[in-house]
C-alpha cells in the first residue's frame, strides 16, 4: 500500500520545476521595470548631487562676487532693500577696451517696492540738453566723463551724478551703479544670446573705435556684440545706407532688450549661465551698493515678473545738437517714480 501511495505522488523535482520555472539554486532575473527603476534612482541622485554642487559654486562666486564690487558696510534693517522701497540711478557707459570713454549712453532712474515687487525704470535720452551747477550746459551724456575726469573717483562722480539727476527728477536717488558696454555684451554672451525681433535692416562701420554693425530685419538670437550694435545704432555710412534710428528708437529698444533679458534670465540659459553673468557684472561695475545690500537686493527681486517692470522712456524734440525733453512726459515720469516708491506703481503699470 505504502509502495502503491508513493508510485502516486509526482516527482519533487518535477514539482519545483513547475512552481518556479527555473532549476533549484538559479537566481531570478530582475524584471525590466525594476532595472528601469533602479537606473533611475540611481541619475536623480547624480543629478541632485551636480545640481547643489552647481548651486553651491554659484552661491560662492556671487558671494566673492559681491564681497568684492560692493562696499563693506553694514545696512540697518530699516534700510534693508527687503522691506524699504529704493531709488537707483543706472549709467550704461560707452567704455569698451577698444575705447575707453565714459559717455553714459544709457541712462536710467529705477524705483523698486519690496512690497508689489514691481519696478518702474525711467530713461532719458543721451542728447538731452541738461545744464549743471559748475558743468554748464551740454548733452546729459557727457556729464559723468567731465565729472569723472574731475574727481578721478568713480565713487565721488557717482555721489554728485545721484545729486544732479536726484534733484532733475525731484527725487532723492538712494543709489547709483555704473555697467559699462563690455559688462553688457558678457552678460548676454552668459546667457547664449537674447531673442530680439530687429525691426529693421542696420549697417554702421567705424575704423576709428571697431564698431561694424551689420544687423539684418527679423525675429533673431543675438549674441553679446550683436545685441549691443542693436541697441546702440543711430545712423548709417554704407552703400547702401539702411534707415537712419534717433535717441528715442535707442531707448525703446533698450527697453525691449532688458525685457528680453528678463526672461532669457529665467530660462534653461539663464540659469546655467548665471555664474558667468554674475563675474560679468563684477569685472564691469562700479556701485555704492553695501555688500549687504545687493544680497538683500537679490534675495527680493531675483524673480520678479516683467509685467511688474514698468518702463517709461522720456521724448522730447530734436533740434541740433540736443533733444529738448517734453515737460509733460518728465512730470507723468517724476509722478511715476513716486508712486512706486509708495507703492502705487504695480498698480499703475497693470491698468
Amino acid at each position: 500500500m505504502s509502495s502503491k501511495s508513493s508510485g502516486n505522488l509526482p516527482p519533487r523535482e518535477s514539482g519545483l520545476q513547475r512552481s518556479s520555472g527555473r532549476s533549484p539554486g538559479k537566481k531570478k532575473k530582475p524584471s525590466s521595470g525594476k532595472r528601469f527603476l533602479k537606473l533611475f534612482i540611481i541619475i536623480l541622485v547624480i543629478a541632485g548631487l551636480a545640481l547643489g554642487l552647481y548651486f553651491a559654486n554659484l552661491w560662492l562666486t556671487a558671494d566673492k562676487v559681491i564681497k568684492e564690487t560692493g562696499i563693506s558696510k553694514p545696512v540697518p534693517q530699516e534700510n534693508s532693500a527687503q522691506v524699504k522701497p529704493l531709488s537707483m540711478l543706472l549709467l550704461g557707459t560707452d567704455y569698451r577696451p577698444e575705447t575707453g570713454t565714459h559717455l553714459t549712453d544709457v541712462m536710467m532712474v529705477i524705483a523698486f517696492n519690496p512690497k508689489t515687487k514691481s519696478a518702474t525704470i525711467v530713461s532719458l535720452p543721451r542728447d538731452t540738453r541738461f545744464k549743471a551747477k559748475g558743468y554748464g550746459t551740454n548733452k546729459i551724456n557727457s556729464l559723468y566723463p567731465s565729472i569723472l575726469a574731475e574727481t578721478k573717483d568713480t565713487v565721488k562722480a557717482g555721489d554728485t551724478m545721484k545729486q544732479l539727476i536726484g534733484d532733475y527728477f525731484d527725487l532723492k536717488i538712494d543709489y547709483a551703479t555704473v555697467l559699462n558696454f563690455q559688462g553688457f555684451r558678457d552678460v548676454v554672451d552668459a546667457l547664449n544670446g537674447v531673442n530680439v525681433n530687429v525691426d529693421m535692416d542696420m549697417c554702421y562701420r567705424d575704423t576709428a573705435d571697431g564698431t561694424d554693425i551689420n544687423l539684418k530685419k527679423g525675429a533673431q538670437l543675438l549674441p553679446g556684440k550683436e545685441a549691443l550694435d542693436y541697441v546702440r545704432y543711430r545712423k548709417s555710412n554704407c552703400h547702401p545706407k539702411t534707415k537712419g534710428s534717433d535717441d528715442f528708437d535707442r531707448n525703446r529698444r533698450q527697453n525691449e532688450v532688458l525685457h528680453a533679458l528678463l526672461d532669457q534670465a529665467k530660462s534653461f540659459n539663464g540659469i546655467m549661465g548665471a555664474t558667468g553673468v554674475i563675474q560679468a557684472v563684477g569685472k564691469n561695475m562700479d556701485t555704492d551698493l553695501e555688500s549687504e545690500q545687493m544680497k538683500n537686493m537679490i534675495s527680493t527681486y531675483w524673480n520678479i515678473s516683467k509685467e511688474n517692470v514698468q518702463f517709461m522712456p522720456v521724448t522730447g524734440e530734436w533740434k541740433s545738437p540736443y533733444v529738448y525733453i517734453n515737460d509733460d512726459e518728465l512730470t507723468k515720469a517724476k509722478q511715476a517714480l513716486q508712486d512706486e516708491l509708495s507703492g502705487k506703481g504695480a498698480t499703475a503699470a497693470n491698468n
